[in-house]
């Protein structure tokens, strides 16, 4: 009989990228990018398992990954590989074929998340169950004023100014986590379910990596975080 896990986390793993080649197994601050996010996640004694889907297995044996009792490495279906699949049908497979109470979902492009914050998300998700919600996404949050590309304010009134505090705050999809159930994924065939937890992730931890800029300041950040550790110690 196939395992029943509590909670596993889902962290897709592609060989290839198109603005940053290789990142996922390139040097990131000391180690693969892909360490960063699997140790964080290893470290969580609240995830039972940390599922990989990916077209990389030879990659991942080359940098001393193989599987374990908490380590899941799933080969992906050739038709679900390419850059234009969308990434819920890749999710789709894993929900599918891995049964779990609870699924938690994040990237290798998110080094700088910390287990500390995974823990709150979980918690939050947990109670947000007992009051009606269903998903949860980590966003960032901004109160500043946006125009549209043509000049026009968004949400503001240039004839009424108020304090950038006082305006109404706007929420962006970070990418760096998402817990769902396999209810929730099937009701919207998409990590975000219907009835979703708005998460705020710290600042210094919401760096996504989607190109050069990204890479240089997320591992700006990580080799900072790493001396400031060690001069503590």
């Amino acid at each position: 009989m196939a395992t029943k896990y509590d909670l596993v986390a889902l962290l897709p793993m592609k060989a290839n990228s198109q603005r940053v080649k290789g990142k996922n197994f390139r040097e990131f601050a000391g180690k693969p990018l892909f360490r960063w996010i699997l140790d964080t996640l290893l470290s969580n004694e609240a995830i039972d398992c940390v599922v990989i889907n990916t077209d990389a297995r030879e990659i991942l044996q080359a940098n001393g990954l193989s599987e374990s009792s908490r380590i899941m490495i799933r080969d992906r279906k050739p038709e679900l590989r390419g850059d234009l699949v969308s990434m819920n049908k890749v999710l789709e497979d894993d929900v599918l074929n891995v049964d779990a109470k609870t699924y938690l979902m994040t990237h290798t492009t998110n080094p700088m998340l910390s287990s500390n914050t995974i823990t709150e998300a979980i918690d939050s998700y947990e109670s947000g169950l007992a009051n009606g919600k269903d998903s949860l996404f980590s966003v960032n949050r901004f109160q500043t004023r946006f125009y549209r590309e043509n000049g026009e304010p968004v949400n503001h009134d240039p004839d009424n100014l108020l304090r950038t505090q006082d305006l109404e705050a706007w929420f962006e999809e970070n990418s760096n986590l998402y817990i769902f159930s396999r209810d929730s994924f099937s009701q919207t065939n998409a990590r975000i379910g219907s009835l979703p937890i708005l998460f705020e992730t710290p600042s210094e931890e919401s760096q996504d990596i989607d190109n050069k800029v990204d890479w240089r300041r997320a591992e700006i950040l990580a080799l900072a975080g790493m001396l400031a550790r060690s001069h503590q110690e």
